[in-house]
């Protein structure tokens, strides 16, 4: 018999054995426990582990692993502990949420491009005045960010008649998406967003990237969304381009501190739309599949298709 893979993570007890009772199902000869039912020589004896939002403590205590499949496609918590301890680390590329982050990013999109905002800012002003409608083919949207999310994303908004560009390290070949990389690349798409979509992986070269240096780059009056990660943004530094009316919008998924204070102004700002973290929460059904082929790989040839790269950071 295989030695036991731990499900360790930071999930209400129901949600623990929801995903227990789906990994039992896809894969009914592995063992799946909770990290917290083996004793220390067990642990010694685990290869694999499935994680999410973990204890970095406990995880170490599996001192022999070979690998870890994280639940979540942000893996940025465990780079150094995948780093020290040697294991490779695989993050959950699963097409089910690319689906769903796409839906976020086409309707918050729309929400934007048909202004929105300003009809619920008219309402509490009891003000009747109607906006001149504009095409989405007009819009212009800027991706950052071309993985599998910002790629199902660019291609969602194409459908629906937005001029989609896309910036990466790497250029792409995207049906209708225009493609950009490297710092020229950035600097050439920046001036043309209207509506700028963060869907980047958080990295050391990406932290902070949504900065003054940035933001000056956008047209007057462009929007932001931020669907990827916190630090990506200088929150001080978007703040006063939505104070000083230089942005029109920001809509925010995501922050340095979850759940966001109570007393952050943000709750109150006239051009910020919040949301709690929920534009693409990961589906245990679909993402069970894929987290059960990596598995099977792994035991038919003791190797994986796909894994972090540590020093990149995805």
């Amino acid at each position: 018999m295989n030695p036991p893979i731990p499900l360790i993570c930071a999930l209400a007890e129901n949600n623990q054995q929801t995903w227990l009772k789906l990994l039992a199902e896809a894969l009914p000869d592995e063992q799946f426990v909770l990290a917290d039912d083996l004793e220390t020589s067990a642990r010694l004896e685990c290869e694999i582990a499935i994680v999410a939002n973990p204890d970095t403590q406990i995880l170490k205590t599996f001192k022999n692993l070979e690998w870890v499949q994280s639940l979540w496609a942000g893996v940025e918590n465990l780079i150094d502990v995948s780093a020290e301890q040697g294991f490779k680390l695989v993050r959950l590329v699963d097409p089910g949420l690319a689906v769903i982050m796409s839906e976020a990013v086409l309707a918050w999109t729309l929400y934007l491009h048909r202004k929105m905002p300003t009809y619920a800012n008219q309402q509490r002003g009891k003000i009747w005045n109607q906006l001149v409608y504009s095409s989405p083919a007009k819009c212009k949207v800027g991706i950052l960010g071309l993985g599998e999310l910002g790629q199902v994303s660019a291609q969602r908004l194409a459908d629906n008649g937005f001029y989609v560009m896309g910036w990466s390290s790497n250029a792409k070949d995207i049906e209708n998406v225009e493609s950009f990389s490297g710092e020229q690349g950035l600097r050439d798409m920046l001036p043309q967003c209207e509506i700028l979509v963060c869907l980047l992986p958080l990295t050391n070269q990406t932290r902070k990237i949504i900065n003054k240096d940035l933001l000056v780059q956008l047209p007057k009056g462009a929007a932001v969304i931020n669907f990827a990660r916190g630090p990506l943004v200088v929150m001080d530094d978007l703040s006063k381009a939505l104070d000083n009316g230089y942005l029109y919008h920001a809509v925010l998924d995501v922050f340095d501190r979850e759940p966001l204070e109570v007393e952050s102004r943000l709750w109150e700002h006239p051009n910020v739309t919040i949301l709690p973290h929920i534009t693409a929460a990961t589906q245990a059904d679909s993402a069970v599949k894929t987290v059960a082929r990596n598995i099977i790989e792994y035991r038919n040839n003791g190797q994986l298709s796909s894994f972090v790269d540590v020093v990149r950071g995805y």
